[in-house]
């Protein structure tokens, strides 16, 4: 599919090109002959009157050309002219091109036969006629077109490679898109068939059984299981809205500080149960806009995150720091090292590092909500980890309506 679409690219993108050269060469092919026409004719106004030179662009320009009077006793003498053939007075080649001449019912025009260009003019008992040779505008005008086809045609070519080069630029995204939801397909499907089994399985035995002594046991798999299967699904469905070019967070202003002091006191029984303390340092009065609620589980991500993966008994920390643009939210934990590889890849859909960090339950969709809701609130989300500690981090703007107040050192 990747390959048609491309192809499909190289060949709009060449199409149009092709159209654009084509209607240049064409626009400069007519400008070309309009202005050989308009020398051609001003040489047979000025041959007329007993001139043979023209001009164009200041230039003196010089055609073949004569003119002849035929009086009205059929009497046709040749009167001026650089035309080549000027031996022709008194043969029948000069009668054929004058007698072809009055045959014309237009008093200007072209004798292809005899690669002439004529101005008619009656002067009572004369008629008096310019012609001019045609050949060197026929040859330049042929000249030129032939100039404009090679142009197009050594223009298409590197254009070819460009195309070429500009299919892979514009379907990439493309690709990681078909690529990103046919891994997210997997893995949903992977995650969903160990639920569905469960349940199925349990949903069998509870049939099978009747009145059995562990009928309360299955049905608690099914309860737990369909719970894992609603959250799995409520997760995946944020995320599909968090792709939708709509954006859904409410903008309001919102006190970051607060809110990440009521998620650490939320949190705090959990790390007891866990045996990692809870340490956090919030700054005061941090005001940003945004969705109280998303931000709150943005934090909670970050704080499950570095409960679940620390390292036993190590202290978890949660920092607000304000400067005088941007709210700092950090949460650190110590324990191993993320490989910087792996470190590349945690804000992925459904990716779990289980060799780095022992993960046995989740379904890797933490981290990616929470990135996806920093690029809702135009945040900076990253993370880095080394043998100290593994950190996350986002950075807010500030509110426009509550700008961080700026302290002034004494004497400036």
């Amino acid at each position: 599919m990747l390959r048609k679409l491309r192809l499909k690219f190289v060949a709009l993108s060449l199409s149009l090109v092709t159209i654009v050269l084509a209607v240049v060469a064409c626009a400069a092919v007519v400008s070309a002959r309009e202005n050989l026409e308009r020398i051609s004719e001003d040489v047979l106004r000025r041959a007329m009157k007993g001139g043979t030179v023209s001009e164009m662009g200041g230039r003196p320009v010089s055609l073949p050309c004569f003119a002849v009077n035929i009086f009205s006793n059929g009497g046709i003498y040749i009167t001026n002219g650089t035309y080549a053939e000027l031996s022709l007075q008194g043969t029948e080649r000069l009668t054929d091109i004058v007698n072809a001449c009055m045959e014309q019912p237009e008093n200007k025009g072209k004798l292809s036969g005899y690669g002439l260009r004529y101005l008619r003019r009656g002067n009572g008992w004369y008629t008096r006629i310019a012609f001019v040779d045609m050949s060197m505008e026929v040859e330049t005008l042929r000249q030129i077109v032939r100039s404009q086809f090679v142009i197009v045609l050594f223009a298409l070519i590197p254009l070819l490679g460009i195309s070429v080069v500009l299919s892979h630029w514009a379907v990439a995204p493309v690709e990681r898109a078909w690529r990103q939801q046919r891994q997210f397909l997997s893995d949903a499907s992977h995650e969903l068939k160990t639920p569905l089994t469960v349940i199925l399985s349990n949903a069998e035995l509870l049939d099978a059984s009747g009145l059995a002594e562990r009928p309360q046991r299955w049905a608690g798999n099914i309860r737990a299981e369909a719970g894992r299967m609603k959250t799995l699904v409520e997760e995946m469905l944020t995320l599909a809205r968090a792709d939708s070019e709509a954006p859904s967070a409410i903008c309001e202003e919102v006190s970051l500080s607060d809110t990440a002091l009521d998620c650490a006191l939320s949190f705090e029984p959990v790390a007891f149960e866990a045996g990692k303390p809870l340490q956090y340092e919030i700054a005061p009065e941090v005001t940003v806009s945004g969705d109280a609620e998303k931000l709150r589980r943005l934090i909670a991500v970050f704080l499950d995150n570095a409960l679940k993966y620390g390292a036993d008994g190590g202290a978890v920390s949660l920092t607000l720091e304000k400067s005088e643009r941007h709210a700092k939210l950090t949460v650190s934990n110590p324990g191993a090292p993320i490989p910087p590889k792996t470190l590349s890849h945690v804000f992925e859909r459904f990716y779990r590092g289980d060799a780095s960090r022992g993960e046995s339950s989740g379904f890797g969709l933490g981290l990616s909500i929470a990135a996806a809701i920093a690029k809702e609130h135009k945040a900076v989300i990253r993370a880095e980890s080394d043998e100290t500690s593994t950190r996350f981090f986002v950075v807010l703007p500030l509110s426009r309506r509550a700008p961080a107040e700026r302290k002034k050192e004494p004497g400036m």
